[in-house]
């Protein structure tokens, strides 16, 4: 799967989600995600694919659950964020951890968040409230098949291009925590 996005930063959810409701977006996913972020010690998907390989748990408000496996590899451009991934549905997330860890990755992250999200035509709108330790403000990511739907995104919202950015989570922590 490839995902085209950029991310808004330091958003005020209620005034970003009135925003989107305002433009008839239909709610897609109101869940919370448990996530968990794998590398070798020598951060060898990083250096090689700008990667990482995930765990993620997803709980939808109707108690559903789903495990998911993904390696996700990321190609620079400037102006959007391309991000590939590769992935594959298992029932046992802690199975799933050690299998991880004696194929040699080590659990770099563990975080939670809470996310809704929206679509409007071919835009999704995701609003997500990370743990206060992995991140301590909440952004939106808007995801899109093609570039010319990010402006159009924008120009939706009322947002200027100045409010967005290509940056990972990881280098937003980095920013934040210095870690």
């Amino acid at each position: 799967m490839k995902e085209l996005e950029v991310k808004v930063l330091k958003i005020n959810k209620e005034e970003i989600e009135k925003k989107i409701l305002s433009i008839d977006a239909e709610l897609v996913k109101d869940e919370y995600q448990y996530n968990y972020t794998f590398d070798t010690e020598e951060r060898y998907l990083k250096k090689n694919y700008n990667g990482y390989l995930r765990i993620r748990k997803t709980v939808s408000r109707d108690k559903k659950e789903k495990i998911e496996l993904t390696l996700k590899r990321n190609i620079p451009d400037n102006d959007i964020r391309k991000n590939f991934e590769n992935n594959l549905q298992i029932d046992n997330l802690e199975e799933g951890i050690k299998i991880l860890e004696v194929l040699g990755y080590k659990l770099f992250h563990t975080g939670e968040k809470h996310r809704k999200s929206y679509k409007y035509k071919e835009i999704i709108f995701e609003i997500d409230t990370w743990d206060k330790e992995t991140y301590p403000y909440p952004y939106m990511e808007i995801e899109v098949s093609c570039k010319e739907d990010i402006d159009k995104a924008l120009v939706l919202l009322g947002l200027d291009e100045d409010s967005i950015t290509t940056k990972s989570l990881e280098e937003l922590r980095v920013e934040e925590f210095g870690k």
